[in-house]
């Protein structure tokens, strides 16, 4: 019989690519790593995975263990939802981890809604940039992701993954007040080409988006200063060091001296923000309210005007 806490370690390999990874992952070492894998391989009578300098690829026989692996773990969290449900499981903590703009914007409104709708629900936050979360959640470190459609994020058809839309919102420009630009109404990225740029660093969602937004333009942005916190790139735009594209919300009660704002021109780069969960949890008592609610301070949150400016 297959041991579902050695499909668990199989997932988690394939997921991380490394036996160091997975078992850093799931708390475990590395050999007892290896000692699992070895013994899912002799219940299952197949080699499971080929190992190289590179790291750990699953074999044909892994991947198919894999897909039903996926099923079965699902189910087991079905039936851990089911079972608490049958205990009125009302009561207890849900942990989500959420990058900063999110859980100002959607997750803190959410834990005040559920502090009269579901009291005995305690949310414990944890901060994480917006491609870290998902892994988390598959990794069974947190309950709940609040995150980014970054280039690698899981799609919508990945079996491991239940998802929920929450908002999308545009990133605008943000130029220095003296800029050659900052009298138009809305800004073209085309016209930006020449300019010194401010952004995230690379494997930052919001990287992507901005290089993707120049490159759909026809340039590569010439990125000079990098931050991940947008006060710092809105305190250097303000220098006059460059130009930057920031997500809307990001700018709400920034301290905008010394930049003006403005709606990019035509199609403007997005940020696309979802709940996730491992797949088969979203119907779990204390889960399912916590969704409910992300999905309620969305709708409350989703019209974000243009933040003053010069």
């Amino acid at each position: 019989m297959i041991d579902a806490r050695r499909l668990r370690i199989l997932r988690a390999v394939a997921d991380h690519r490394t036996v160091t990874a997975a078992a850093a992952a799931l708390y475990l070492t590395p050999s007892a790593v290896s000692q699992q894998l070895a013994a899912l391989e002799q219940e299952t009578g197949h080699r499971l995975v080929d190992r190289s300098a590179r790291g750990v690829r699953l074999t044909a026989a892994g991947e198919i263990l894999l897909t039903h692996a996926n099923a079965v773990l699902a189910q087991l969290e079905r039936a851990e939802a089911e079972l608490a449900a049958y205990g009125a499981g009302d009561a207890g903590t849900v942990t989500v981890a959420a990058f900063a703009t999110g859980i100002g914007l959607v997750l803190a409104p959410a834990i005040a809604e559920l502090t009269l709708t579901a009291p005995g629900i305690r949310v414990r936050v944890q901060d994480a940039e917006g491609d870290a979360s998902v892994p988390m959640v598959l990794d069974r470190q947190v309950d709940v992701a609040v995150a980014v459609e970054y280039r690698g994020t899981p799609g919508e058809d990945d079996r491991r993954l239940t998802r929920v839309p929450l908002y999308s919102e545009p990133f605008d420009a943000v130029l220095p007040v003296g800029h050659r630009l900052a009298c138009r109404e809305q800004v073209a990225v085309a016209d930006l080409e020449k300019d010194s740029w401010i952004g995230p660093y690379p494997g930052n969602p919001c990287h992507d988006v901005v290089v993707l937004a120049c490159e759909f333009a026809g340039f590569q942005p010439r990125l000079e200063h990098s931050s991940d916190d947008f006060r710092a790139v809105v305190a250097l735009a303000g220098a006059g060091a460059g130009v930057a594209l920031v997500p809307r919300s990001a700018l709400r009660g920034m301290d905008l001296t010394g930049v003006v704002v403005r709606p990019v021109e035509g199609s403007a780069p997005t940020r696309r923000v979802f709940a996730a969960v491992r797949h088969g949890a979203e119907g779990h008592p204390l889960i399912a309210p916590v969704l409910d609610a992300l999905a309620t301070a969305a709708v409350r949150e989703a019209a974000l005007p243009l933040p003053a400016s010069p």
